[in-house]
């Protein structure tokens, strides 16, 4: 009776288990369900209850060994231990089925289940509790469910022995079969935890999910959160694959870049671009949550950005640009430093002290004045450490505002992040006057941002209807518009190259922008009051990781320096790609293809113009015309990786 009471239990933890991925896939209908019908549903229960097995059996441990352990009757049957086995099965689940819901909230920014650098990434902000309060409210539905689940462990759990009840006499012979039940567990419980019974199968881990769907962006349906925060703790993050020995490596790939000094007029396959003596000032504008689904001029519809529109149309855009992550933590170093995220963010791992290059360490050789502006709370996100190691010479955030007298201090607090983006950015351009040139500066926003707040006085001037998201793009592409008319009025204007790029995308609705590649589609554009550079659409494709090495070329940078990405000005448009990690899987884009790598072997190869959702998979019927550039785009992916991971782990991010 003891052990069919404690399957009970078992079982009803995995049926709350499968309500919690039946409410998740819900609260993303509009990602899953044009792919649904593709997706095989005794797939996703078989993967499903893989990696709950393994998520249930980790958290209750602990519980089950206590129940089986064969201890005489009169202690495990009293009251005081039978109570205390049920506190502590209801007090685990319930918080690993709260962790799953409030996971089908944050994973909407993410576009994955949560691991557990989320603790390392947010462990400098004080502002938790009240994003935490919104969403509650926001999300009030999750909340009953929570509460519902937690009084189905209170009521529906069923104690192994009933207190108060008599029992047989604790005999050697119910001890052996005890022993027996207990010891059956064990390689039971192995086995559940790590997935299988093989010797040939490895511990499952998070990419293991992607045998279950047909896309990367789907595996989160057959994962559960407390598996990722299990399977992410503690480990490992990088390690080498060895796919080639050195000397096929640095042929295949490198990314050591050795730039060679530029012409007064130099010209390359795809731009002509004019040079001056006079070293341009460089100023990267990164826009929080700015994926091109909102940005008209990247679409056939009218979109929230007339400002930008206006600006790119004097501009270099590129139409096939991608972030190389899904959160801010990503898109710092890729922007900044030419580093991509494989696997995890590096820096908030213990990779995180290695040396690295950046856009403004290697200007800082050129006599450059070097600066990073944030209007959050000064070490938020851990942004301030991540520009020190990159080469900032110095650093402006919240503190910084609030001490100049100039402007309006907190009472331009948005109240939960940072320095409402129009009057912080108006405080950029006036720091930016009074610096030395030639300098090399970076912006990053915060008012497109859960909660989504907009000033009081633009709340229905700027409104929009659909996401509130929407709204705050408005406003900060008004913000960039009075940016814009303040800075040129200023000296330093017309000698500066303004990079915009997004660190990530947000919430997606259009097809286009939910598809695999689609979530990481954010813009890059080069303006150039000056009229040094080309203007138009580029079909080049470009990544965050290409800003380094095109800014550093632009500028004349003679220095040698490790970036995983191409000088987009110099490298013909047909050999241009782009990479980045999603969900266990790399997917690496060239000449209107993806390839899709999971670590061992290709598991995906599409035509993008004919398949720009990714539904038609061609890894098993490749056409004979793709044959060449699938072998291409394989070696260079596995290069990638292997030169990532082997630099990673040796610290030779710098040359």
């Amino acid at each position: 009776m003891k052990l069919l009471r404690l399957l009970n239990n078992l079982l009803l933890v995995y049926l709350l288990y499968m309500i919690c991925r039946v409410v998740y896939v819900m609260e993303f209908w509009d990602l899953y369900s044009a792919g649904w019908s593709q997706l095989s549903l005794g797939s996703l229960i078989a993967g499903g209850l893989r990696f709950d097995t393994s998520a249930i059996l980790y958290t209750n441990l602990l519980y089950i060994l206590l129940v089986l352990v064969p201890l005489p009757h009169r202690w495990t049957t009293t009251k005081g231990y039978q109570l205390a086995l049920k506190i502590l099965f209801v007090v685990v689940n319930a918080l690993m089925l709260v962790i799953n819901l409030i996971d089908t909230v944050y994973s909407r920014y993410t576009g994955r289940r949560t691991t557990w650098t989320f603790f390392s990434e947010f462990q400098n902000e004080g502002n938790l509790g009240s994003i935490f309060g919104i969403e509650l409210l926001n999300h009030w539905y999750l909340v009953l469910i929570g509460i519902a689940f937690i009084l189905a462990l209170i009521y529906l759990y069923h104690y192994p022995y009933r207190p108060g009840k008599d029992y047989p006499k604790y005999t050697p012979a119910s001890f052996v079969v005890a022993l027996l039940c207990f010891l059956a567990f064990l390689p039971l419980a192995v086995i559940g935890m790590r997935g299988g019974a093989s010797t040939a199968i490895r511990p499952i881990t998070i990419s293991n999910a992607n045998q279950y769907v047909n896309q990367p962006s789907e595996a989160a349906i057959v994962l559960n959160t407390p598996f990722s925060l299990i399977r992410t703790m503690g480990k490992t993050t990088f390690a080498d694959p060895g796919y080639f020995d050195p000397a096929q490596l640095d042929a295949l790939y490198t990314p050591l870049h050795n730039p060679q000094p530029i012409n007064p007029s130099s010209h390359s396959s795809n731009h002509t671009i004019t040079h001056s003596n006079i070293q341009p000032n460089v100023v990267v504008l990164i826009l929080e949550s700015f994926g091109k689904e909102y940005i008209g001029a990247y679409n056939d519809y009218k979109g929230y950005t007339p400002f930008l529109d206006s600006l790119i149309a004097h501009s270099l855009t590129f139409r096939y640009s991608y972030a190389n992550g899904r959160k801010s933590i990503d898109g710092m170093p890729s922007i900044l430093s030419g580093i991509p995220m494989f696997v995890e963010p590096f820096f908030v791992t213990s990779y995180s002290l290695n040396n690295i290059s950046g856009i403004a360490g290697q200007l800082a050789h050129n006599g450059y004045t070097t600066a990073f502006f944030h209007g959050a709370e000064n070490g938020s996100m851990g942004f301030q450490a991540f520009a020190r190691t990159s080469g900032f010479q110095h650093y402006y955030g919240r503190t910084e505002y609030d001490a100049d007298s100039r402007f309006g201090g907190d009472a331009d607090f948005d109240g939960t992040w940072a320095i409402w983006d129009e009057e912080f950015m108006q405080y950029y351009a006036a720091v930016m006057e009074q610096m030395p040139q030639p300098f090399m500066t970076a912006l990053f926003t915060a008012s497109s941002h859960h909660p989504f707040a907009v000033p009081e006085r633009y709340r229905q001037t700027l409104h929009e209807e659909g996401h509130p998201l929407y709204t705050c793009i408005r406003y900060t592409d008004q913000a960039l518009r009075r940016f814009f008319d303040a800075a040129s009025k200023m000296p330093w204007y017309r000698n500066t190259l303004f990079v915009i790029t997004a660190d990530h995308t947000n919430v997606n609705y259009q097809s286009a922008y939910n598809s695999p590649l689609g979530t990481f589609s954010v813009p890059i554009i080069l303006f150039d009051p000056s009229g040094r550079l080309p203007v138009g659409m580029s079909d080049a494709v470009a990544q965050q990781t290409d800003i380094m090495p095109t800014v550093l070329g632009l500028t004349g940078c003679s220095r040698p320096y490790i970036a995983y990405g191409q000088d987009l000005l110099r490298t013909p448009a047909d050999q241009t790609w782009a990479i980045h990690y999603n969900n266990g899987i790399y997917q690496y884009v060239q000449q209107g293809h993806a390839l899709l790598f999971d670590g061992e072997k290709a598991t995906g190869w599409y035509n993008l113009e004919a398949d720009p959702l990714l539904h038609d998979n061609l890894i098993d019927n490749i056409p004979p015309a793709d044959h060449s550039l699938f072998d291409t785009c394989l070696q260079r992916t596995k290069a990638i990786i292997q030169s990532y991971m082997q630099r990673m782990i040796s610290n030779q991010l710098t040359h």
